[in-house]
């Protein structure tokens, strides 16, 4: 194994999640620029004495520094970076709705720096935007697309041909659209050609587009999370609910 990997010194990262580990101490999942998500152990964290205690919080930007040859590394160092605003309300369920979502769907040890860089800006769109929608349509594509999987919004997959914004297609999971026709719309995923092209250039303006890219989205993640339903989905319903 190398130096590199045993060793890594003031690393950009973000905490996804933490959860105590013995009486002291926490086991810390992390998204860093670099290496991107691993698992670090933060010993003594939960001590009143700890340099680390308050600073290992969602959200906002760290400089760490770790070590260890183990699949859980263990933490040497952590820096506040500043310049993040802490997100609130229905932003800061959307903030762990990202965080849940890279838990979920990405590997250990495997470096997504582009990804990295647009969860830095959905959180920092996230603290200042009123519509969230958005945001979270941007972030969903783009990590689908690191995971190898990105979307086909701009042609018909089986005919090649462009897609018209008045026609109708039916969007076939690890395919693509596709022109509508009689029984051939599988688990409802039927769109407006608009709504692709909407997809595909960020255009959330429209109605249609805001509710079909939704269901489209939804589904398509449900078909690589598997049966495990994510958490922040039905706290954010019931947020919106109340």
């Amino acid at each position: 194994m190398s130096v590199d990997k045993q060793r890594q010194e003031a690393q950009l990262a973000f905490v996804l999640h933490s959860y105590p580990y013995l009486e002291t101490s926490l086991i810390v999942e992390v998204f860093t620029q670099n290496s991107g998500r691993i698992a670090v152990i933060a010993k003594g964290a939960k001590r009143p004495t700890s340099a680390l205690r308050g600073l290992l919080r969602a959200f906002q930007p760290l400089l760490l520094s770790w070590g260890g040859k183990s699949e859980l590394r263990t933490l040497h160092k952590a820096e506040w970076q500043g310049g993040q605003l802490p997100l609130q309300g229905t932003a800061l369920i959307c903030g762990f709705y990202l965080n849940e979502l890279l838990i979920r769907l990405l590997h250990r040890n495997d470096p997504h720096e582009r990804l990295f860089a647009c969860y830095q800006e959905a959180l920092s769109d996230l603290s200042t935007a009123s519509d969230y929608i958005p945001i979270l349509r941007r972030f969903e594509q783009r990590l689908l697309q690191e995971m190898g999987y990105a979307l086909t919004l701009d042609h018909d997959v089986s005919s090649g041909k462009v897609i018209k914004p008045n026609q109708t297609y039916c969007y076939e999971i690890e395919r693509g659209p596709v022109a509508a026709s009689n029984g051939n719309c599988l688990f409802n995923l039927q769109l407006s050609g608009k709504t692709l092209l909407d997809m595909s250039q960020g255009d959330y303006s429209a109605s249609l587009t805001r509710l079909q890219s939704r269901i489209l989205m939804r589904a398509l993640l449900n078909h690589y999370l598997g049966d495990k339903p994510l958490h922040t989905r039905q706290l954010l319903k019931e947020f919106q609910q109340l």
